[in-house]
């Protein structure tokens, strides 16, 4: 049976109809699914309340102990289990878990050539013998991005773990949720692209604001060596629509 794996973002994590509908989605699509969530809302909403200024670079966390205490609460606690619990309440049989349960994600700190990073990891290897344990019991693993070091733990773009995770055990489809069914051209969804008609259509304005990091983020996983990469919404999700990246 194939794995498909499937990123939640942080806007959708707090939208209980959406989560409704992933549980019903998930349980109707009869195939081994991995979920991968972010929650970047919601962290930068309690660091503020706590006096952390959220501090970011090209759009990833710079991550100070400070943070890092935040962020392990909102992903590993709030998010994870809220998720968690729809999908057991629509039928699926979820286990919440973060990249430092059984030691599943190893991450380093992310290196960078003039900014300290902080406590911000990067993935470097996945142990997919814990996640094909619970695939095949029939198991969904539900992952928050939390990675394990070898001092510490680290704060990992839920993004790059989702391409990571995807690739370490061959799934077939990395799927991006988001709110609209995919990559619109002239009005409609485009079922493929290759990254230089992705780049192209960047280039030229039709693929613009919000969609511009999705579909980034969707070919840095294609280039990982994910198969086919998928941006949709739930709709797309339970038809096989949306927009696929592929290989030229």
């Amino acid at each position: 049976m194939e794995t498909i794996l499937i990123k939640v973002g942080g806007h959708e994590v707090e939208d209980a109809a959406f989560l409704n509908g992933l549980a019903d989605t998930i349980k109707a699509l009869n195939q081994r699914v991995i979920i991968v969530h972010g929650g970047g809302k919601e962290i930068s909403a309690l660091q503020e309340k706590l006096g952390i200024e959220p501090r970011y670079l090209d759009g990833v966390r710079i991550t100070d102990a400070a943070s890092l205490s935040v962020v392990e609460m909102v992903l590993c606690g709030i998010v994870n289990k809220r998720l968690v619990r729809h999908l057991v309440a629509g039928g699926v049989d979820a286990l919440g878990m973060s990249g430092v349960d059984r030691g599943l994600i190893f991450a380093q700190k992310m290196p960078h050539p003039t900014v300290d990073m902080g406590l911000t990891g990067k993935v470097m290897a996945v142990r997919c013998d814990a996640l094909f344990d619970l695939l095949e019991r029939g198991i969904t693993p539900v992952i928050a991005p939390i990675c394990m070091g070898r001092d510490t733990n680290y704060n990992v773009n839920a993004d790059h773990v989702a391409g990571a995770v995807a690739k370490a055990v061959g799934a077939s489809r990395a799927v991006f949720l988001t709110n609209v069914e995919g990559v619109l051209v002239s009005g409609q969804v485009a079922p493929a692209l290759t990254e230089a008609q992705a780049k192209s259509l960047i280039l030229d304005g039709t693929i613009f604001g919000g969609m511009i990091p999705k579909v980034e983020t969707a070919l840095q996983a294609l280039s990982e060596g994910v198969p086919q990469v998928v941006i949709t919404n739930l709709a797309g999700l339970k038809t096989g629509g949306g927009t696929a990246f592929v290989a030229a």
